[in-house]
């Protein structure tokens, strides 16, 4: 289980939460909460944009419901390879473990990964490992 319930009520900007509608998981961008009602509980709305794919999305739920909050492994890898069809082959850190990762959409981290790699230097990237999935979140030369 890489999650934990959390009452949206207690969720603050700039966390992550899996959207219930669509399972991708999301920064939190705002909240908005409204006060209670005499028939009714209060409402939060939450604006978000998907970790993976950038897409803006809403959700307007009770702040009593639960969401799943997901827990970020975040680590740092080697860059070994970068492959023609866009992936990025990686060792980390601490397991030595070899694996391909997508290029990040961010064209910034992609160009400086490249800048440095072509230049022959050693290239340390942040990762974050999120439900199996990983995204290349920064790219640095390696002090060795």
């Amino acid at each position: 289980m890489s999650y934990e319930p959390t009452k949206i009520g207690t969720l603050k900007e700039g966390r992550y939460i899996i959207d219930p509608d669509s399972g991708e998981i999301c920064k939190i961008i705002s909240i908005e909460k409204s006060k209670p009602g005499k028939h009714g509980s209060a409402k939060a709305r939450i604006e978000m944009v998907g970790l993976f794919d950038g897409q803006k999305r809403q959700l307007i739920s009770p702040v009593d419901k639960r969401v799943n909050v997901p827990i970020i492994d975040k680590r740092t890898a080697q860059v070994t390879n970068i492959h023609a069809d866009g992936t990025i082959q990686l060792m980390d850190s601490e397991t030595y473990e070899m694996f391909d990762a997508p290029q990040p959409p961010e064209q910034d981290v992609v160009q400086k990964i490249q800048d440095l790699f072509n230049a022959g230097k050693t290239v340390e990237v942040e990762y974050w490992k999120v439900m199996d999935r990983i995204k290349i979140v920064n790219a640095r030369e390696m002090q060795l």
